[in-house]
C-alpha cells in the first residue's frame, strides 16, 4: 500500500485527536455500562464489564477501585485487596480517594478478623479525611470488640456529626448508652421511661442499675416481646420519643420493664419444666457459677436469663439443687479473702471494659499493665479474670497511671469526680509522649 505523502502529515494531525478521543470514550462509557450493571445488581456481570475497563488501562484509577469495589461486594477479598492496592500506587497525593481507599482496605482487614491491621488501615483513612464516616465507625467497632465502649463510643458519634443518618453508627451508640452517657443523661433518659420522679437531681447507683437494665431489656428487644403478648400493648408500657422523624424511638417505661419481666418470668417458668425440671425445684435453680436463677418475685436474674435462652435452645446451663457447683466453697472463700485484702491495701476493681481503655490510653499491654504499672490480675477460673488497680497515692508516679485514666474517663460522665494528678502523665503530655511504645512495652 502507498502513502500519499504529501497528505501523511496532515492526515496523521487530524486522525491523532479523534483516536485519543475515542479511547476516552471507550473508558467512558465502559465504566458506564459496569455502573449500569451495578445498579441493575448484575453483579457478575459488574465484575466482567469493570474487568474490562481495567484492561483498557490498568493505570486509571477510577477502573481500579471501582473493580475493587465490586469484587469486595462480590466478598472476593484477595481480589479486592488487590486491585485497591493497584490503585493506590498509581494515585498522587493530591486524588480525593486516598482515604476511601485505606477505608476500604481497612473493611477487608476487618472481614478477615485482622483487626491490628484493620485499625492501622483506618487511622490512615482518618488522617487523610478526619470526616471519613466509614472509618470512623470501623474504628468504633474494632474499640468495642477490644472492649474500649468509651472511645468506641466517640468514634459513633463522630461519624453521626458528619452523616446524622447513618444506621450502624446509630444502632451502635445506642447499645452503648450505659457506657458513655453522664449522670445527668442517664438521669434524663430515666425521667422519659417514667422511671424516677421528675424532682429528682442525682442519680444513685440504684438509678444507674435501673437504667442499664432496661436499656439492656429494650436491646433485646423486649418491646417486640410485649407487642406479641398483647393484642393491644397498654400506654403506659411504651413512650415513643422524636415521634414522625428519622430519629423516632420506641422504649420501656418502668412500668413497661416491670410487665416484660413477669411475662419472661412465667415463660422461663414452663421451659424449664418442658426439659425436665421439677417444678418444686425451678425456683431453687442456679448456674454453673452457682449465682441464682430467679429472683425472690420470680423473675429472672441478668444470670436466669442466659440459663433460660440456653434452655430455649436445648442447652443445659443450669444446676439442680443437689448438683454441686464446679468451684469450690473453699475455693470462693479464697477468692472472697483476697479481694477483700486488694480493697484493704488501696485497690478498686475495674471492669474489662475499664482494663481495655486504659491500654488504648497507654498503649501498654495487659502483661505491662500487670509487671510495671500495678495492675493486678485476679483469676476466678479458666476463662475469667478480675482486674483491680491501686487507687491511693502511690510512691512511684507510673503506679498511678491506670487510675489517673480511670478517673479522667469518669470524670467525663461526672463532672464533679476529681482527676488526681500524675507527674509522670504531665511531663509525657509536654513532649506528646505516651507511656507505652507501640509494641506495648513500657516507654523507658
Amino acid at each position: 500500500m502507498r502513502c500519499l505523502k504529501p497528505f501523511s502529515v496532515s492526515l496523521l494531525c487530524a486522525l491523532l485527536p479523534a483516536a485519543l478521543s475515542a479511547a476516552t470514550e471507550t473508558m467512558t462509557s465502559c465504566l458506564e455500562q459496569g455502573k449500569k450493571a451495578y445498579a441493575d445488581k448484575q453483579l457478575s456481570q459488574a465484575k466482567d464489564i469493570f474487568m474490562r475497563c481495567v484492561k483498557i488501562n490498568p493505570s486509571d484509577e477510577q477502573a481500579q477501585l471501582s473493580l475493587a469495589g465490586i469484587l469486595l461486594t462480590l466478598d472476593d477479598l484477595d481480589g479486592a485487596e488487590k486491585s485497591f492496592q493497584a490503585a493506590l500506587k498509581r494515585m498522587n497525593r493530591a486524588s480525593p480517594y486516598i482515604a476511601y481507599t485505606y477505608s476500604m482496605l481497612g473493611d477487608i482487614a476487618l472481614k478477615r478478623r485482622q483487626n491490628k491491621e484493620a485499625l492501622v488501615l483506618y487511622s490512615k483513612s482518618l488522617l487523610v479525611n478526619p470526616a471519613n464516616v466509614n472509618s470512623l465507625v470501623g474504628k468504633g467497632v474494632i474499640l468495642e470488640y477490644q472492649g474500649d465502649k468509651l472511645s468506641a463510643a466517640e468514634f459513633y458519634r463522630s461519624a453521626l456529626a458528619v452523616e446524622p443518618l447513618n444506621l450502624v453508627a446509630r444502632k451502635r451508640l445506642v447499645n452503648l448508652e450505659p457506657e458513655y452517657m453522664t449522670d445527668a443523661e442517664i438521669l434524663a433518659a430515666l425521667k422519659q421511661r417514667y422511671a424516677v420522679k421528675p424532682e429528682v437531681k442525682e442519680l444513685s447507683d440504684e438509678h444507674r442499675a435501673l437504667f442499664t437494665a432496661i436499656h439492656r431489656a429494650e436491646q433485646r428487644r423486649g418491646i417486640d416481646y410485649l407487642k406479641n403478648k398483647y393484642p393491644k400493648v397498654p400506654a403506659e408500657f411504651i413512650v415513643t420519643i422524636n415521634r414522625d422523624t428519622d430519629f423516632e424511638r420506641e422504649m420501656l417505661t418502668l412500668a413497661g420493664y416491670t410487665a416484660l419481666e413477669k411475662h419472661i418470668g412465667q415463660d422461663a417458668i414452663a421451659v424449664f419444666q418442658r426439659v425436665g425440671v421439677p417444678i418444686q425445684d425451678v425456683f431453687a435453680l442456679r448456674n454453673k457459677q452457682g449465682e441464682k436463677v430467679f429472683k425472690e418475685d420470680s423473675t429472672l436474674t441478668e444470670e436466669g436469663f442466659t440459663v433460660y435462652t440456653d434452655a430455649l435452645q436445648n442447652r443445659k446451663t443450669f444446676l439442680l439443687p443437689k448438683e454441686p457447683l464446679p468451684p469450690t466453697p473453699e475455693f470462693l472463700s479464697k477468692l472472697a479473702a483476697r479481694e477483700k485484702e486488694l480493697k484493704e491495701a488501696g485497690y478498686v476493681e475495674i471492669t474489662h471494659s475499664e482494663l481495655k481503655m486504659i491500654e488504648n490510653q497507654t498503649l501498654c499491654s495487659e502483661e505491662t499493665l500487670r509487671t510495671k504499672l500495678g495492675v493486678y490480675v485476679l483469676p476466678v477460673n479458666k476463662n475469667q479474670r478480675r482486674y483491680f488497680v491501686f487507687a491511693r497515692k502511690p510512691k512511684e508516679p507510673i503506679k498511678g497511671v491506670p487510675y489517673y485514666y480511670l478517673m479522667k474517663a469518669h470524670s467525663k460522665r461526672n463532672p464533679k469526680i476529681k482527676v488526681p494528678s500524675n507527674s509522670l502523665i504531665e511531663s509525657y503530655a509536654l513532649y506528646g509522649y505516651t507511656v507505652c511504645l507501640s509494641d506495648g512495652n513500657l516507654l523507658e
